[in-house]
């Protein structure tokens, strides 16, 4: 896998999440589309609308809301993402500003000076999620509309396995063990769940909230196709890459031994299963 440049969220963004797979890549674009829809749609972008979208990233959420019309205001922490998406602005440049900020302190953005703020999978990784609604709040006009897309990996930490790829690996746990002891989530990661967004948005003074709470409990999905490609991705910005929790946590001989066990279960066309839990909450600034 070639070394994409940049700090550790693009770097995860451009290359990391899909190890550069045009194949993983393909199979995450429907996911990726139905997250934005999903955001846009209770967002009720409409043509006259500055929508500020926190936490950007490569611009999912932006550029969806500028083919639906609106101006946008591109905000992330990372200055490397940012600058991809000025480059990718292309016909909507004219219709774009960006902002180099956190969640959780919008310096930058003027008070009561958006209709929509937008954000996927930023809060996760936030530290201090009131402050970060409390900016939402402040930014936002009078009626203004807030929408979110976050998932719960408390739920999944309570109920979830202890497995790589959603795959029984019960033959080889032990070697399992030290994998995972390479992934120790941040604790803005599963600090939260559904009720603690709820609060959030109350306490900073929205209304109108509305949340949509999916989960998937041990449920059986398509097997993975290609474990090699799965090997040199990783689950977020904070965590390596399978394969360099692998090198870091098993000698020679137990990689060895892992991979031919991933390797078979593959061939055997083995169902993974996946336990998991997301969240939309809109809600309004009275």
């Amino acid at each position: 896998m070639a070394q994409v440049s940049g700090d550790r969220w693009a770097q995860w963004l451009l290359s990391r999440r899909d190890g550069e797979d045009a194949d993983i890549r393909l199979r995450q674009e429907p996911m990726l589309r139905a997250f934005r829809d999903g955001v846009l749609d209770r967002a009720a972008i409409t043509g006259d609308d500055l929508v500020l979208d926190v936490g950007t990233g490569d611009g999912l959420i932006g550029f969806g809301a500028l083919e639906r019309g609106a101006r946008v205001v591109f905000s992330d922490v990372s200055q490397d993402l940012l600058d991809v998406c000025r480059s990718r602005a292309g016909q909507f440049a004219g219709r774009c500003r960006f902002v180099r900020a956190a969640a959780d302190d919008l310096r930058g953005v003027a008070d009561a000076s958006v209709d929509v703020v937008t954000t996927r999978s930023v809060l996760i990784y936030v530290e201090h999620k009131p402050a970060a609604f409390a900016e939402f709040f402040r930014v936002l006009r009078p009626g203004g509309r807030l929408s979110i897309f976050e998932p719960i990996n408390r739920f999944a930490a309570l109920h979830g396995s202890y497995d790589l790829f959603g795959m029984d690996l019960t033959a080889v746990a032990d070697l399992v063990v030290k994998v995972r002891a390479a992934y120790t989530d941040e604790p803005a990661m599963t600090d939260f769940d559904e009720r603690h967004l709820l609060l959030c948005a109350r306490t900073a003074g929205f209304t109108d909230i509305l949340l949509d709470l999916h989960v998937e409990w041990d449920v059986p999905g398509p097997p993975p196709r290609d474990w090699e490609a799965l090997l040199h991705t990783a689950p977020n910005p904070l965590a390596p890459t399978y394969a360099e929790a692998m090198a870091a946590t098993l000698t020679p001989a137990e990689r060895d031994l892992l991979r031919d066990h991933l390797r078979e279960l593959v061939a055997a066309g083995t169902p993974a299963r996946r336990t998991a839990a997301t969240a939309y909450l809109s809600a309004r600034k009275p």
